[in-house]
């Protein structure tokens, strides 16, 4: 399993509270950069992106993820990434889920479509991401504290997690961050619109 795949296990089945669509897919796009480059298919220059062989997996996502990267000069930034690769990420993954049988829908006879909530099978892979998040591996960790769907760490990263993972890690929090604003901005914009339709 990858950190994004343990990530979305967690949020779906461990989480103490829901987590934003929109921010769920950004942290998923940092925790592919996260499972690349421990699979030795990237490096990171300052923020640059920088490609090297495409990585030896049977993850199909992770796959279209390294094969999406931008192979030439000028290379793509951590953040330019989060924001093109995360748009829609978090549906990707649950499609796959749905494809591999790790997660299962409710369907309605008399509806032709899938319908309610989302349900993870007893798994090895959920079994293994449980173990990853009861035992706090501080990644994992930390992008789930960052998209609100468990209290922050109390300790921070520890030293061998290295440059690389703190500055994708600092990027997605950057990108949810601002990714909250534009929607409290929104639910702003639309209580003021609302407000204005009332007062006729």
């Amino acid at each position: 399993m990858t950190t994004a795949r343990d990530l979305l296990i967690v949020a779906l089945g461990a989480a103490r509270r829901p987590a934003e669509q929109g921010d769920l897919s950004l942290a998923l796009a940092g925790a592919e950069l996260l499972d690349l480059m421990d699979l030795r298919a990237l490096t990171l220059d300052a923020e640059a992106i920088v490609p090297s062989d495409p990585p030896v997996t049977d993850d199909r996502v992770l796959s279209e993820a390294a094969s999406s990267l931008v192979r030439q000069m000028p290379y793509e930034s951590v953040e330019d990434w989060l924001w093109r690769r995360g748009r829609g990420l978090s549906s990707a993954y649950l499609a796959a889920f749905e494809d591999e049988g790790l997660l299962a829908r409710q369907r309605r006879r008399w509806l032709p479509s899938w319908t309610g909530e989302a349900a993870l099978v007893d798994s090895p892979a959920r079994r293994q991401a449980m173990e990853r998040w009861n035992a706090e591996e501080p990644v994992l960790v930390t992008l789930a504290a960052t998209i609100g769907i468990r209290d922050a760490p109390t300790t921070g990263l520890p030293e061998e997690t290295g440059e690389a993972a703190a500055t994708v890690l600092g990027a997605v929090d950057d990108a949810v961050t601002e990714l909250t604003a534009v929607r409290q901005r929104r639910a702003v914009e639309k209580a003021a619109f609302d407000n204005i339709w009332r007062g006729q």
